[in-house]
């Protein structure tokens, strides 16, 4: 459980400075709140889909 929230809040800060850093670059609006929550849902995804690929392949 700890490992979820670690990966919560390291996806919100780092998909808030790559936000930022896009939209300037990009001249597009930036909206915190939103980019906070696709980059922390993506990354809990990312995570739990590799820990349960590496756990299927290692049972054979």
């Amino acid at each position: 459980m700890m490992k979820q929230v670690v990966i919560i809040f390291w996806a919100f800060i780092f998909g808030e400075v790559i936000g930022a850093i896009g939209g300037a670059l990009e001249v597009m609006t930036y909206k915190p709140l939103t980019i906070g929550i696709v980059a922390a849902l993506v990354a809990l995804i990312t995570a739990n889909g590799i820990s349960l690929l590496s756990k299927s392949d290692s049972v054979k």
